[in-house]
């Protein structure tokens, strides 16, 4: 598999396999919004957004910009995605590049180990993004985990560019998992499904890291499990 994945020709055909796909759930599940109001509101701001979403949920990520973002008002860079430098992260950054978003390639870790992975490149460009107010969507518990977890890098980038962050919550019923560190999800065509987005979180900077990360982890629990509530209802 991992000899498949060097190669152009199978990257190119697997990505474009990956955008039909989430195409074909932004389009034909039955989406229940919330959150849409504030989100145009930050938008329309000064501030760079990062739209923060479980790793996950990497197939229904582009939701957002079907549903809502690619009619607003452009920003100076396109909307873009931080997607690791691994083989199956090239197919996903080939599928979003047919949706009209643009891929930041790296990791969004600083751990001393994944340096060699990008992941400097990535938080400066990311961070060059952010400054000038526009959008980058980000797994802030990828690549690697732990699940749900939300990484430095995340509040790093933040920090660094007061940027505010959107808890970016979806769910939807039925659904298959992967067995894998995050329990990958494969939405169903023609489903139930919730799109959540929180209130814009501002890096608070008068407590500690680790009660950063932790409010920055409540709300995107907060948001999921909204999600989670919706669906099961439907």
């Amino acid at each position: 598999m991992k000899l498949l994945l060097r190669s152009p020709v199978v990257s190119a055909m697997l990505g474009y396999l990956i955008w039909a796909y989430m195409v074909l759930c932004a389009r034909t599940i039955r989406w229940t919004v919330e959150g849409e109001d504030s989100f145009k509101h930050a938008w329309a701001g000064k501030s760079g957004l990062l739209v923060a979403g479980w790793h996950s949920r990497v197939l229904l990520l582009p939701v957002i910009w079907s549903k809502i973002a690619r009619k607003l008002p452009a920003k100076e860079y396109p909307t873009s995605m931080l997607i690791s430098l691994s083989k199956d992260g090239e197919a996903v950054a080939k599928a979003i590049e047919h949706l009209g978003l643009e891929a930041v390639r790296g990791s969004s870790s600083h751990k001393r180990k994944n340096k060699n992975k990008g992941g400097a490149a990535a938080v400066s460009e990311t961070s060059r993004r952010l400054r000038s107010g526009s959008v980058v969507c980000i797994t802030p518990d990828g690549p690697r985990g732990p699940a749900e977890t939300v990484q430095p890098g995340t509040l790093i980038m933040a920090q660094r560019t007061d940027a505010l962050i959107i808890p970016y919550a979806l769910d939807c019923k039925p659904v298959f998992r992967l067995d894998t560190w995050d329990r990958f999800m494969i939405p169903l065509p023609f489903t139930k499904g919730a799109m959540i987005l929180g209130s814009p979180i501002s890096v608070n900077r008068d407590v500690g890291k680790e009660e950063r990360l932790r409010q920055i982890e409540a709300a995107m629990r907060e948001a999921h499990e909204r999600a989670a509530a919706i669906v099961a209802k439907r």
